[in-house]
């Protein structure tokens, strides 16, 4: 999903250097999710590309920040910081499964990761420490962006019972590092870290199939092309 997002910047971002980056960072997301779809669908005798492309809304298990809109370059940045802090802890923890092929692509994974995260830094600054205005949208995009965090730290009984085998890793673990790292981004930015505010609650959220207006017209951008043409290849 973020991936998709991403490459929707293309020819769009503020400097031809980030229409590079943003799609590099988009291509290293749709190697880590091919990666993954693929063992997953291993499972079931599914391809990644079933996986993908022919799933409904519902069959989506994406956190909501992932699917959220771009907005204008200080959102999409606000996401990025997140984004990347949490799957760089995420990637680390998980290089330590007792799954090997989990195991390794988080090996290979946290190390682009790590690459996200300093972009993601280094334009937190630059925009927070810029004009007036570039410094307003980017208090803007994080306290937009702030009420999708909870979600990604919530445990719930499948990733219990994988954490206890060695597999997985509780995400309420990796909130700590996630929040030191944030808190020191945002103290060089002189940015506050915004509290009581959470998009997520008891119901659930995209993990358990519930998710937000963006994902559907997203899925409808990203799949039209496989579902008009089943079977083709290119």
């Amino acid at each position: 999903m973020l991936a998709q997002q991403l490459g929707m910047w293309i020819t769009r971002a503020p400097e031809l250097e980030e229409d590079v980056a943003l799609g590099n960072i988009g291509l290293d997301l749709i190697g880590h999710a091919r990666s993954l779809l693929h063992y997953a669908g291993t499972a079931t005798g599914r391809s990644e590309d079933d996986l993908a492309y022919w799933r409904d809304e519902p069959e989506f298990r994406n956190a909501w920040l992932f699917e959220q809109p771009n907005g204008d370059f200080a959102h999409t940045i606000a996401r990025q910081l997140v984004a990347s802090l949490y799957l760089y802890e995420l990637y680390g923890a998980l290089e330590t499964s007792t799954d090997a092929t989990i195991a390794a692509i988080a090996a290979k994974s946290v190390k682009e990761v790590d690459y996200h995260r300093d972009h993601a830094v280094q334009w937190v600054l630059r925009l927070a420490g810029g004009t007036d205005e570039s410094r307003r949208r980017m208090i803007v995009a994080v306290t937009d962006t702030w009420p999708y965090v909870d979600e990604l730290f919530d445990d719930d009984a499948l990733v219990e019972r994988l954490a206890a085998d060695g597999v997985a890793v509780l995400p309420s673990t990796l909130r700590p590092a996630f929040e030191a790292a944030v808190d020191a981004v945002f103290a060089e930015a002189q940015l506050e870290r915004p509290t009581g505010r959470t998009a997520f609650t008891a119901s659930g959220g995209g993990r358990e199939g519930r998710h937000t207006e963006h994902l559907g017209p997203l899925l409808a951008e990203m799949q039209v092309l496989a579902r008009q043409h089943p079977g083709a290849s290119w």
